[in-house]
């Protein structure tokens, strides 16, 4: 069938749903569109059997949804209307919300019912959510939604004829979001921070200025006057709450009138020149199971297995994530482990080099340069680890250097939900991480060059079938790292482990021998170098563009490139 996506933005669910119907033969057209008049323009030029939105802002017109049946998903249950359904359920500590496939009509979130799916609501952050237990109920309310369509034998459910009465919810404005440092807990102070990741954040003032706040993680050792700052780690910052503390990775500067667009940053390095004199908390590799604090890199070990898991916003990696991932992964290999596994928690796993970061820089260049490098040192680091089998447990989506981080492990262990994307054109790029390395060895010459010259999403199914992973894991978000956890314990007691750690090492003093490491390292950064010291290369302007949220270059290789880009919610 003939399917058109129409999206305000080729988001982690727009990306799924195009991916998951290319695998099951449907030919699938994708169209940003920020208005009306652009829907109206890209179904008028692909003449589609079926219209399906994914994530749309803009309004469809009536002469479109009078013409052609168009599906439209909204993250929330039957009878929930309005533009802040998850933001809401979150706000409302919802145990089961609901998502629902409905046809588009004169009233926005009102038109018969083709699918519907319903989840447990985790306490994670709404963009997380968002690209798990949204994603898979979305996912299968779709893919149902679409077999109902094609048989043309169903007819749709009238919402009137639904149990309950419907629920029209307003806007989540910045006045619901407000946080009271004085008053609120730190689970409340949670549940706002939660109910505004990615977007738009909890706007707030801090050190004599406005910021909206991203991200945030309960802190139980930590007390002092609410409001108050108490110590930064690892780019975050504590601040005191009514009864505890909570740890904010990221700020967003309020944009002023007449200056560019803003965007989020490691919360020391968006204060810089602000910070009072606290004290920076090292980040426990260990932290003690029975207190709340955060740290983004974290090691522990079951039985004769290692688990090394992190997590940064966004799933972008600077240059100071990549050292201190590397300094954690040499001191996870000191252990006399068989398996070591790489990540393992439910969200992203890597979405490479840290664009955000790069945008800030003095010298963008330079950044970009010192970045990759840090970057393949911890992708060497795993490519050469000849003592014990490391597995890279995918859990949510990855992305360019991202990917290559994973395929550099012996296993690769993909949640069933994950997208990939294991290229970088979009971004300008030719890529390193040994990519010239590792994803010919994975899936051969012909599929690597197909995958980083397409330049498309690929499912875990799709993923498997190819060699890029090994394993898909079919289970909810929330069940992935305990389902690692015990399927590298029994990789770990497994006779046939010590033998192939054995001929792991003894395969890679032949393929050294044959093309040293060292050479793919050389041949992929000697073109990157070229790019980022290149003031002129497309690299820069879609790097500002995708940051920034602006319009893309108009000879940028694809409008994909900065709509959301691949790390986005």
């Amino acid at each position: 069938m003939h399917i058109l996506l129409v999206a305000s933005a080729y988001n982690s669910l727009t990306q799924r749903v195009h991916a998951e119907l290319r695998d099951r033969g449907h030919g699938v057209a994708v169209e940003l569109t920020p208005h009306s008049d652009a829907v109206r323009d890209a179904v008028r030029r692909h003449e589609p059997e079926l219209v399906l939105a994914p994530m749309l802002k803009a309004v469809i017109p009536r002469d479109v949804w009078t013409a052609h049946t168009c599906l439209v998903v909204h993250p929330g249950p039957v009878g929930d209307r309005g533009p802040s359904s998850l933001d809401w359920a979150i706000h409302e500590s919802a145990g089961v919300w609901g998502v629902t496939v409905l046809q588009a009509a004169e009233e926005m979130d009102a038109g018969d019912i083709w699918a519907t799916g319903s989840f447990p609501v985790p306490p994670v952050a709404k963009s997380d959510l968002y690209r798990g237990e949204v994603s898979d109920a979305a996912l299968a309310a779709v893919l149902l939604a679409v077999d109902r369509f094609a048989s043309g034998t169903y007819t749709p459910r009238p919402q009137r004829s639904m149990p309950g009465p419907a629920l029209t919810r307003p806007y989540f404005r910045q006045e619901f979001r407000r946080i009271s440092w004085e008053d609120d807990s730190t689970d409340d102070v949670l549940r706002a921070l939660r109910a505004a990741d990615s977007q738009p954040g909890v706007l707030d003032e801090l050190l004599g200025g406005e910021w909206f706040l991203h991200g945030g993680h309960p802190e139980d050792g930590l007390r002092g006057r609410p409001g108050r700052l108490l110590a930064t780690r690892a780019g975050a910052i504590c601040r005191a709450t009514a009864d505890g503390a909570v740890w904010i990775p990221e700020l967003r500067a309020r944009r002023r009138p007449g200056m560019p667009a803003t965007f989020k940053l490691p919360a020391t390095l968006a204060l810089a020149g602000r910070l009072p004199s606290v004290p920076e908390l090292p980040a426990p590799l260990e932290p003690d199971p029975l207190s709340r604090t955060w740290s983004d890199i974290r090691y522990r070990e079951e039985g004769q297995a290692g688990i090394l898991s992190f997590t940064f916003p966004g799933g972008a990696m600077s240059t100071a994530h990549c050292r201190r991932l590397l300094e954690a992964y040499r001191a996870a290999c000191s252990r006399p482990t068989s398996v070591l596994v790489l990540g393992g928690g439910r969200d992203f796993f890597s979405n490479g080099i840290h664009l955000k970061v790069i945008e800030a820089a003095a010298d963008p260049g330079a950044e970009s340069w010192a970045n990759l490098n840090a970057m393949n040192d911890l992708v060497e680091a795993v490519l050469t680890t000849t003592d014990r089998i490391v597995v890279a447990a995918v859990g949510g989506n990855a992305a360019a250097g991202g990917v290559m981080l994973a395929l550099a492990a012996d296993e690769v262990w993909c949640r069933s939900g994950a997208v990939l994307n294991p290229h970088y054109r979009l971004m300008g790029l030719y890529g390193s991480e040994y990519w010239t390395y590792s994803l010919p060895r994975r899936v051969g010459t012909l599929m690597a060059e197909r995958l980083v010259r397409e330049a498309q999403p690929v499912t875990a199914t799709a993923a498997l079938r190819s060699g890029l992973v090994d394993r898909v894991v079919d289970c909810r978000p929330q069940e992935f790292t305990a389902e690692v956890a015990t399927s590298a314990q029994r990789l770990a007691t497994f006779p046939a482990t010590r033998s192939r750690i054995a001929a792991k090492k003894a395969e890679g003093e032949r393929r050294e021998a044959v093309g040293p490491l060292a050479a793919y390292r050389e041949e992929e950064l000697t073109r990157m170098r070229g790019i980022f010291f290149d003031p002129t290369a497309p690299y820069h302007a879609l790097r500002r563009a995708f940051v920034r949220k602006e319009q893309p270059p108009a000879d940028s290789p694809d409008p994909r490139a900065v709509a959301e880009g691949p790390a986005a919610c």
